[in-house]
């Protein structure tokens, strides 16, 4: 605890290091050296290198130790080796006979003894052998070498080369007294290495106690680092983030240092400031967002009821007004008109308005392009907004100006990137529009252009549709009422003539012809009648097919059936009504000239429709009419009304053998139809 204690004493001094920023280290110190990262590695490395010190100096304690000792094991056999010695050169004396023997053996260990005294000298790492490095153990070891190499080993040549036993006794026995004290010096020597393996085995107990205090007040220095740089910056984001939850939006993590665990912090508050403010302003947020949905909602209202409104179906003066009359009630506005555009004179006429003064209205119920504020719109193509109060005066005041409007706004008709006219909407106070709003006015716009343009198309479509209809009707007069009074108009002459010639007898016969040729032409035009009154809209075709025969067989009395197979989409309406007329016309021919006594209508549904108007009559030669140019304005009809629906119209006939009018809608053109 006592340490702890002193370690925690440090952590104000530590502090002290930071700058006035409290940011961690000095700013002067380059930006890599503040990071987290590169300090705990220094701080690794630092310990890694003291504890590889500590280390390899215990390694290299151990080291000499264990030199000195083999050391000393050398010199106890050089002691004993020289007693050795002492003792075979006073056998060499007693025993002549063994003389040679027991020289050998004094010169094999006199090498050793040089070959050990070397070893010493130098030193051998592998072993380990090494003499401690004080200069007095060197010293006494090079005293021992000397008095080796200067006494005893001449004393021990001396005594080998005497061959006097008597001499040699005498010299072994000097040899004696030197060798104890050669020993003496030996005995010194390692007791001198022993006193300083003594000191290297104190040192070694020393740095192992160093290691044990280093380890334990390293890991507590790592320990209180760690807790300084990684726990405590932890514990602080996890206090911020815990009050976060709490929905404690004042909460702020104090940055003490400029490494990543600052970076977490600054990052931390720059969120926590940032849901702070939008936790006070979520009140507001949460309204501006629901009065945009309310403006979309309430916009998208206005196009789905305007739409709604131009897709029924009226006239263009009706959807005009209607228009105007919605946008007046949703925008307020004081007053509204619809303005078109005619292309060749390039004049903009007032076409319908509501809330204007008559003669305002009248003064501008014709401009043209580029005059006045609806001209120049017209003229530029594009919306455009005038308040009027806002602006500074013009040089002439405007018309719409003039009659108290404040504001005035104006809007094009497009239809196919085409102008087709203007609305205005007038205000009496100032108005201004959002760029949403212009945004669905000039939308508003282009689907009342796309209106205007449908009723104009479908108005251009009936007339189209009444020219063909009285085309037919002319053509179909001409064929059969036309000729038949042309036909009466002769036999009238004829009959007055007769009447002359006082020719009672041809007279009845002219006569005669006359009332057969009106019942013929009442009859065509009861047949037009039947044809113009026909509708086939909500009818199946096979239906009206069978009320059609029905009714010709109650004409004429010429038995009809109807044979229909296959199964195929229904025909639209406008097919219908020209198939049934084709088939009308076919019937009416063989009313008229066929003669038959038998008729069949064979419809085939499938991927094409076929019909066939099939008699049992006298027939005729259908490559001599086709020469004449279809000699018969009937079948010249038929073929028209076949060509309009896309269909294909044959008739083949043998005189004799009766005649097949066909008719053949293929899918593909009926589809185009």
């Amino acid at each position: 605890m006592g340490c702890l204690k002193g370690l925690a004493r440090p952590e104000g001094r530590l502090r002290a290091l930071y700058n006035q920023r409290g940011t961690g280290l000095p700013a002067r110190m380059p930006p890599f050296f503040r990071k987290l990262g590169f300090r705990l590695s220094a701080i690794l490395v630092v310990f890694f290198i003291v504890a590889v010190l500590a280390i390899g100096l215990t390694l290299y304690v151990s080291w000499k130790l264990q030199g000195g000792a083999a050391a000393i094991n050398d010199l106890g056999s050089e002691r004993m080796r020289s007693y050795r010695i002492a003792f075979l050169l006073a056998q060499v004396a007693a025993e002549p006979g063994r003389r040679d023997e027991l020289v050998a053996t004094v010169r094999r260990e006199v090498d050793t003894f040089e070959r050990v005294l070397e070893g010493l000298d130098r030193g051998d790492p592998s072993r380990p052998l090494l003499v401690p490095g004080e200069s007095g153990i060197r010293g006494q070891l090079r005293e021992i070498h000397s008095a080796w190499s200067e006494r005893i080993r001449p004393r021990i040549e001396a005594i080998l080369a005497t061959a006097d036993p008597t001499d040699q006794a005498r010299q072994v026995a000097q040899y004696r007294t030197e060798v104890e004290a050669f020993v003496h010096r030996i005995d010194a020597l390692v007791r001198a290495i022993e006193r300083a393996s003594s000191g290297n085995t104190a040192l070694l107990e020393t740095l192992q106690l160093g290691l044990l205090a280093l380890a334990i007040a390293g890991t507590i220095i790592l320990v209180y680092l760690v807790f300084l740089f990684v726990i405590r910056p932890v514990m602080s984001l996890q206090e911020g983030v815990q009050r976060m939850e709490r929905e404690d939006f004042t909460a702020r993590v104090p940055v003490e240092s400029d490494d990543e665990f600052g970076d977490l912090a600054r990052g931390f508050n720059r969120m926590a400031d940032h849901l702070q403010d939008l936790y006070t302003t979520l009140e507001r947020r949460v309204q501006d967002k629901t009065q945009r949905l309310e403006d979309k909602n309430r916009e998208l209202a206005i196009l789905y009821d305007v739409s709604t409104f131009l897709n029924e179906p009226a006239d263009i003066e009706t959807l005009c007004r209607g228009f105007l009359e919605k946008l007046m009630a949703v925008f307020q506005a004081d007053g509204g008109s619809v303005r078109m555009v005619d292309p060749k004179t390039e004049q903009i006429h007032l076409y319908v308005y509501q809330g204007l003064d008559p003669q305002f209205a009248s003064e501008e119920r014709c401009l043209r392009v580029g005059e006045c504020l609806c001209g120049e719109s017209i003229e530029q193509g594009r919306s455009a907004v005038q308040v009027f109060a806002a602006s500074p005066p013009p040089a002439m005041l405007y018309k719409c100006q003039q009659v108290g409007f404040a504001s005035v706004s104006v809007f094009p008709i497009r239809a196919h990137k085409q102008v087709l006219g203007l609305f205005n909407l007038y205000f009496r106070r100032g108005r201004e529009f959002t760029p949403q709003e212009r945004h669905m006015l000039e939308t508003l716009g282009q689907h009342l252009g796309i209106a205007i343009e449908n009723q104009r198309l479908v108005s251009r479509e009936r007339e189209l549709a009444v020219s063909e209809e009285r085309n037919l009707l002319a053509q179909e007069l001409h064929d059969s009422i036309a000729q038949s009074l042309a036909f009466l108009n002769l036999q009238a002459q004829m009959l007055e003539q007769s009447i002359k010639r006082a020719d009672c007898e041809r007279a009845l016969e002219e006569l005669a012809q006359i009332r057969e040729g009106i019942q013929e032409s009442y009859d065509d035009v009861r047949e037009l009648l039947v044809h113009f009154r026909l509708r086939s809209g909500a009818m199946d075709m096979e239906e009206a097919l069978k009320n059609a025969l029905d009714k010709f067989e109650g004409q004429t009395g010429i038995s009809s059936r109807l044979e229909a197979s296959g199964m195929g989409m229904p025909l639209a309406p406008e097919q219908q009504l020209q198939v049934l007329h084709i088939v009308q016309e076919a019937l009416s021919n063989v009313r008229k000239h066929a003669q038959a006594t038998e008729v069949r209508v064979e419809m085939k549904r499938g991927r094409d429709y076929r019909f066939d108007v099939v008699d049992n009559g006298q027939g005729f030669d259908a490559r001599q009419m086709l020469d004449k140019g279809d000699g018969h304005v009937g079948l010249k009809i038929m073929r028209e009304r076949a060509h309009r629906i896309g269909g294909k119209l044959e008739v083949s006939s043998v005189p004799g053998k009766g005649t097949r009018v066909t008719l053949t809608l293929p899918v593909a053109q009926r589809e185009a139809a």
